[in-house]
């Protein structure tokens, strides 16, 4: 998603998480235990300390962050949890790639599959449309003390890309490089938002007024499944 819709996206789901607040818990929970099959340790990988970060950043109590670790292991009875991916076409020649994390695929598939074909559009084939996106580090920063001094630690510390806007900055990073980034931000007085690990379209579609509420449905609908942990798209909502 474009930078205006990302800051816009996490408006709406610290809106959304309130009233929704133990499907969020289920789905970092379920971010933790796929990240953490790569090692319980989150000082050495970046990926499950990210998720806790996020866990954390929106309240998750630690026993639930302890417990979402342990699955991993199988400590806590639960090793089916796998790792998807799906690609697929939405409205208006809009791409998207949907993550998931789940104990039964082929229900997740079915469930994905239909969203997709209520929702105006269709399930496409494994790298049918992966090739126009590329995985980037995301740190969201607000608006807040010395900009320009922040920005030039982004750049110092490793940044490849640093877009202003209204709300603030947007820094992007080899995805191995984002805790790097990310400290040295914070090193410098950033107010970071939020840090993760998006996949960016290379080919951004712009929507007309009337094209944007049927994308938006379909961005949605997959967003609000309980086995879907990210939806990243080509459009520019």
């Amino acid at each position: 998603m474009s930078g205006h819709s990302k800051w816009a996206q996490i408006k709406r789901s610290k809106g959304a998480a309130d009233i929704k607040r133990g499907a969020l818990f289920s789905k970092l929970s379920k971010q933790i235990t796929i990240a953490a099959k790569s090692g319980a340790n989150p000082d050495m990988n970046f990926k499950l300390r990210l998720a806790i970060e996020k866990a954390r950043g929106n309240a998750m109590p630690n026993d639930n962050i302890d417990r979402a670790i342990k699955k991993a292991s199988g400590a806590e009875g639960d090793t089916q949890m796998q790792s998807l991916m799906y690609e697929g076409y939405g409205p208006a020649e809009t791409a998207f790639i949907v993550e998931a994390a789940s104990d039964n695929p082929n229900r997740t598939f079915q469930n994905i599959r239909t969203l997709f074909t209520k929702n105006g559009g269709n399930l496409g084939q494994p790298g049918a449309v992966s090739w126009m996106f590329s995985t980037k580090g995301q740190i969201l920063v607000e608006k807040d003390g010395n900009i320009d001094q922040q920005e030039l630690a982004a750049i110092d510390a490793g940044a490849e890309d640093v877009r202003r806007s209204e709300e603030g900055m947007e820094v992007y990073t080899k995805p191995e490089q984002l805790g790097k980034v990310k400290n040295a931000l914070a090193e410098a007085g950033a107010k970071i938002v939020q840090a993760e690990v998006i996949m960016e379209s290379s080919q951004g579609v712009d929507l007309g007024p009337d094209q944007i509420p049927a994308v938006q449905r379909l961005y949605d609908a997959l967003s609000d499944d309980e086995d879907v942990v990210a939806v990243h798209t080509s459009a520019n909502l």
